[in-house]
């Protein structure tokens, strides 16, 4: 790989780390985003950029709602509108007409006998417990081990808009220093190809 293959790799690099911080960016007011990460390894296809999930939690964020819950330490369970078991760190459900708990996605919340069925006063503790506005337990969520709950919270974004601004930045330096380098090696080997030219002339 010569000199300008290199710099047209190490832009699209740069590009694609770009697109990673400005996505996290676009995202820094979203409930329960995760970053994503782009990592840049130097190898024989030149150099590549590829991004991975930064799965750490996000700051709670106080809502005061009954029915927004966050697992600190761990997720709860939820049935996806496909059918399929997913587990989520935070949402913010509302009773339908069944009295079960969706979210804005129509997942649904679900107790350790399946999907719960709660009272418009129902209340979670931080152990998981549903209970009825009587204080009669109800059902239990579905948490993993050594979660707990926080009711009236919602996840925020573990985006930092400042760390991703200096990144986007040291993207934008990476891309144009290796656009002039390209660009200067174009010219060095045009200007080799008519030195050359003239000398067989």
């Amino acid at each position: 790989m010569d000199g300008i293959e290199l710099m047209a790799t190490a832009m699209h690099a740069a590009k694609a780390r770009l697109d990673v911080s400005a996505g996290n960016l676009a995202n820094v007011s979203s409930e329960g985003f995760c970053r994503r990460v782009a990592r840049t390894t130097l190898g024989s296809a030149g150099l590549v950029a590829a991004s991975a999930v930064d799965a750490s939690p996000g700051p709670l964020r106080r809502t005061g709602r009954p029915l927004d819950v966050a697992a600190v330490g761990g997720t709860f369970a939820v049935r996806s509108a496909g059918g399929s078991e997913e587990r989520l760190r935070s949402a913010s459900f509302e009773r339908d007409d069944r009295g079960r708990l969706r979210d804005a996605r129509g997942n649904v919340l679900l107790g350790a006998r399946g999907p719960l069925t709660v009272p418009a006063d129902a209340t979670f503790d931080s152990g998981g417990t549903v209970r009825d506005g009587a204080g009669h337990r109800l059902d239990q969520l579905r948490l993993t081990p050594g979660a707990s709950v926080q009711s009236g919270f919602l996840e925020g974004p573990n985006v930092d808009a400042v760390h991703e601004m200096v990144d986007i930045l040291d993207a934008q330096r990476s891309f144009e220093t290796a656009q002039k380098t390209l660009s200067a090696l174009d010219a060095e080997r045009e200007k080799d190809a008519n030195d050359v030219g003239r000398v067989k002339a």
